[in-house]
C-alpha cells in the first residue's frame, strides 16, 4: 500500500506533470515541423533541383557486391553455390543517402524552430522581470494631512 501512495506523490508532482505535457507537445510539435518540412519545404526545394523526392535520392550499390562474389567465385567457388547469375538475380542494395539529407533537414528545421520559441520565451521572462514596479501612492495632500490629524487627536480624546 505504502509503495502506491509513493508512486502517487510521485506522479502528481508539479515537474512530472510539466514534463509529460512537454513530452505531449513536443511529439505534436515534431509532426508539425515534419509537415511543414515534407509539404511545404521540401518540394519547392525539389522542384528547384530538378527532383521532386529527396528520399527517394539513392545510389546503386549492388556492384560492389557483384565483383566482390565475382572474386571470390573465380578464385575457387570458396562460399559454395554462388552464381553469377544467382548475384544478378540477387535484391538490389541500395545507399539512401536522400533519406539521410531529408532527416537532416528535418533535425535543422526543428532546432531552429525550438531555438525560436526558447528565444522567444526568454525575452517574454526578461520583459517580465524588467517590468516596472507599481508606482508608490502619491503623497497626501495637505487636507488629506489636516484631516489625519484632526481624526488622531479625536482618538486621543476619546482615550482619556
Amino acid at each position: 500500500m505504502a509503495f502506491f501512495k509513493e508512486f502517487k506523490e510521485f506522479a502528481l508532482k508539479g515537474n512530472v506533470m510539466d514534463m509529460a505535457v512537454g513530452v505531449i507537445i513536443g511529439g505534436a510539435f515534431g509532426k508539425i515541423v515534419s509537415s511543414l518540412v515534407n509539404d511545404i519545404l521540401m518540394p519547392p526545394i525539389g522542384a528547384l533541383l530538378g527532383n521532386t523526392d529527396f528520399s527517394q535520392l539513392r545510389l546503386d550499390i549492388s556492384k560492389m557486391r557483384d565483383v566482390t562474389s565475382s572474386a571470390v567465385h573465380s578464385v575457387g567457388n570458396i562460399v559454395g553455390d554462388v552464381t553469377p547469375e544467382a548475384v544478378q538475380a540477387a535484391e538490389p542494395i541500395w545507399w539512401n543517402y536522400g533519406a539521410f539529407i531529408q532527416q537532416c533537414v528535418d533535425f535543422t528545421i526543428l532546432a531552429l524552430c525550438v531555438f525560436l520559441m526558447v528565444k522567444l520565451m526568454n525575452r517574454l521572462m526578461r520583459k517580465k522581470e524588467e517590468a516596472p514596479a507599481p508606482a508608490p501612492a502619491p503623497a497626501p495632500s495637505k487636507e488629506e494631512q489636516l484631516l489625519a490629524e484632526i481624526r488622531d487627536l479625536l482618538r486621543e480624546q476619546r482615550k482619556e
